[in-house]
C-alpha cells in the first residue's frame, strides 16, 4: 500500500471519529509488551507487518491492542499491551470495550430488516412516523423565523444526509461521566435548532440521525431499542459479549482499562481512567459495549448476507446523490466506502469512545475483514491514533 492509499486511509477514517482515579504517569508504567497470533498461511493476511503495529505497547499513544482479521484469504489473531497501568498484567484479548460509532450499523442493521419486512418505508418521512417529534410551524415564514422542516425521508436518517444538526450535550463531559442525559433532549434541542440544509442536498456524519433512527425502531416495533438489537442481530449470532448498559457506567465482564490523556492544573499530563462512563445519551448511535470476537462474527455475517436481506444490504453500499456542488458522499447507508491504491473498495465504520478506538470493515465480498479495538490515550481526537493506523494499514493491505 502505497502513500496515495495510507493518506486516503488516515483521512477517511477520522471522519468517523468527529470518579475515575489518575493512573500513573505511562513513563513510570510496567515495560510490558505481550502479543499472541495465529499466522495465516501464504502471508495472508501480513503477519509481520500486523506484529509491529501493535507491538511496543503500551506507549504514548495507546496502552493495549487487539486485532481480528478474517476471511477466505487467511486469518490472524492478535493482542498487546496491558489490561491496566497500575498492575501492568497482559491484555485480555476477549475483552470488552465501548464500541462507540460502530453502533449504527447494528442500528442500519435493524432499520433495514424492518425495511424488508414491510414495517418501514424507507422513503416514508420520519414525520410520517412520528409527527409529534417536529413542533407545528407556520405556513408562512416572518422575519427571523427559523427554516421550516421539509419531510425527511427514513433513507436520509441512514446515509447522514437528513439535514438534521447536533444536539447539545454536557459541555465538560468528563465531569459529568457519571450523569444521565436524556438522549430525547439531545434530540429535541437540534430540531428546536431548524434544519440545516434541506434533506438529501448534503452529507455530514453526526450521531443525532440515528438516535432519531433509535427512536424510530421503537416507535414501528412499540418494544426498546435494545431489545430489537439483542432478538435481531445479538442473540441470532451468538454475539454473547455484546450489549447496551444504558445509564450504567460500568464495563462489565472482561475488559481492559481505557485511559485518556489529559492535562493536569500544574501543566503536565496524566493518563486518566475513563473506563467508567455514562453513554447513554448516545444510545443508538454509540452506546453498545461489545468485543472484537462478536464485531468480527458480526461483520462477517453482515457482508454475509446472513443479517440483512441481500436486497436490503444494497442500501450500505450505495452512496446518495447530492445537490450540486457538494463534496461526493462517502457514506451509504452507515458504512464508509474507500477505495485502496490497488483499486479494492473497503466498506468500513469506526467508532470511539473516550479510551477505545475501534473498527470493523470489510470487502464487499468477504475476502479480507477486520475488527480491532485500540485503547487509545486520544481515542476523541481530531487525528486518527497512530497505533490504529498501522494496524488497518496492515491488515487492509493486500500486498
Amino acid at each position: 500500500m502505497q502513500f496515495r492509499a495510507r493518506t486516503a486511509l488516515a483521512a477517511t477514517l477520522v471522519l468517523g471519529l468527529t470518579g475515575a482515579a489518575t493512573a500513573p504517569a505511562l513513563a513510570h508504567a510496567p515495560a510490558a509488551q505481550h502479543a499472541t497470533e495465529n499466522p495465516a498461511p501464504d502471508g495472508k493476511p501480513n503477519s509481520k507487518a500486523l506484529r509491529e503495529a501493535i507491538k511496543g505497547l503500551p506507549n504514548a499513544d495507546a496502552t493495549a491492542a487487539l486485532v481480528r482479521v478474517g476471511g477466505p484469504d487467511g486469518t490472524w489473531r492478535g493482542s498487546s499491551g496491558v489490561h491496566d497501568l497500575v498492575t501492568g498484567r497482559k491484555a485480555d484479548p476477549h475483552g470488552r470495550f465501548r464500541a462507540g460509532s460502530i453502533t449504527k450499523i447494528v442500528t442500519a442493521a435493524v432499520a433495514l430488516q424492518l425495511a424488508a419486512e414491510g414495517e418501514l418505508d424507507l422513503d416514508k418521512p420520519v414525520q410520517h412516523y412520528m409527527p409529534d417529534l417536529f413542533p407545528k410551524q407556520k405556513q408562512k415564514q416572518g422575519p427571523g423565523q427559523k427554516p421550516k422542516f421539509k419531510p425527511i425521508p427514513v433513507r436520509s436518517l441512514l446515509n447522514y444526509t437528513s439535514g438534521l444538526r447536533s444536539g447539545d450535550g454536557f459541555d465538560d463531559e468528563y465531569a459529568h461521566r457519571y450523569d444521565t442525559l436524556d438522549y430525547r433532549k439531545v434530540v429535541a434541542s437540534a430540531i428546536s435548532k431548524g434544519p440545516e440544509h434541506a434533506p438529501g442536498d448534503e452529507q455530514h456524519y453526526r450521531n443525532i440521525g440515528y438516535t432519531v433512527l433509535g427512536m424510530l425502531i421503537e416507535k414501528v416495533t412499540g418494544d426498546t431499542y435494545a431489545h430489537q438489537a439483542a432478538q435481531r442481530v445479538f442473540k441470532p449470532l451468538r454475539m454473547r459479549d455484546t450489549y447496551f448498559p444504558g445509564a450504567d457506567p460500568r464495563i462489565h465482564g472482561p475488559h481492559n482499562r481505557g485511559y485518556q490523556s489529559m492535562k493536569q492544573p500544574d501543566g503536565s499530563t496524566r493518563l486518566v481512567d475513563v473506563t467508567e462512563w455514562n453513554q447513554s445519551d448516545r444510545f443508538a448511535a454509540g452506546d453498545m459495549i461489545s468485543s472484537t470476537t462478536d464485531l468480527e462474527v458480526f461483520t462477517q455475517a453482515l457482508f454475509g448476507g446472513e443479517v440483512v436481506p441481500r436486497a436490503q444490504l444494497k442500501e450500505m453500499f450505495t452512496m446518495p446523490e447530492l445537490a450540486p456542488g457538494v463534496p461526493d458522499a462517502v457514506f451509504g447507508a452507515g458504512l464508509q466506502r474507500m477505495e485502496l491504491d490497488d483499486d479494492t473498495v473497503v466498506w468500513l465504520k469506526t467508532g470511539s469512545r473516550y479510551g477505545y478506538s475501534n473498527m470493523i470493515a470489510s470487502t464487499e465480498n468477504g475476502s479480507r475483514s477486520l475488527a480491532y479495538s485500540v485503547n487509545a490515550t486520544d481515542a476523541k481526537g481530531t487525528g486518527m491514533n497512530p497505533v490504529a493506523e498501522r494496524i488497518a494499514l496492515a491488515a487492509l493491505s493486500q500486498g
